[in-house]
């Protein structure tokens, strides 16, 4: 059995480094992306209304870039609850396709292919785990008795935004 690998900030950073060598991804082009996404999806006949809420834009962008730095090039800035943020918003699968498709396009304008490409899979990660854990929350589904890292636990290890 091997030894678990510690986590320094010195292998986050060789893990980012390496990270945005090869996708391209660095913390400018996901705060491209993120401005660019929610640009779009403001706009959005079906996800526009779901910001109405909303009223301190830039801090709003800046947490979800953090919270995609800390998905994609694991810094560590975002310390919030996905789940929590997100329930009470009403949202059903239609909402997660539809996010899905533009935050897919958007990185796709916005990224390389490897980078697109990384986002795309994150965002596909990230929208069926809180998809499964809002239907749990709303009892629509049975709870999972896992534990820690449960999408019924609210954690699946990736977060949203």
């Amino acid at each position: 059995m091997t030894s678990p690998i510690p986590e320094t900030a010195e292998r986050r950073a060789a893990v980012a480094a390496e990270i945005a060598a090869r996708t391209g991804l660095d913390e400018a082009t996901l705060e491209r992306v993120v401005r660019s996404f929610y640009g779009t999806a403001r706009q959005d006949p079906l996800l526009g209304p779901l910001f109405a809420h909303l009223t301190d834009w830039e801090a709003h962008i800046g947490r979800i870039v953090d919270f995609w730095s800390s998905v994609v090039l694991m810094s560590g800035r975002y310390h919030g609850s996905p789940m929590a943020a997100h329930l009470p918003l009403g949202l059903e699968p239609h909402h997660f396709a539809r996010w899905l498709e533009l935050f897919g396009r958007t990185a796709e304008a916005e990224c390389r292919p490897e980078g697109a490409a990384l986002l795309a899979d994150r965002a596909r990660r990230i929208a069926r785990s809180l998809e499964f854990g809002l239907a749990v929350q709303r009892g629509e589904l049975p709870q999972r008795r896992g534990g820690a890292g449960t999408a019924a636990s609210g954690r699946s290890g990736r977060s949203t935004g």
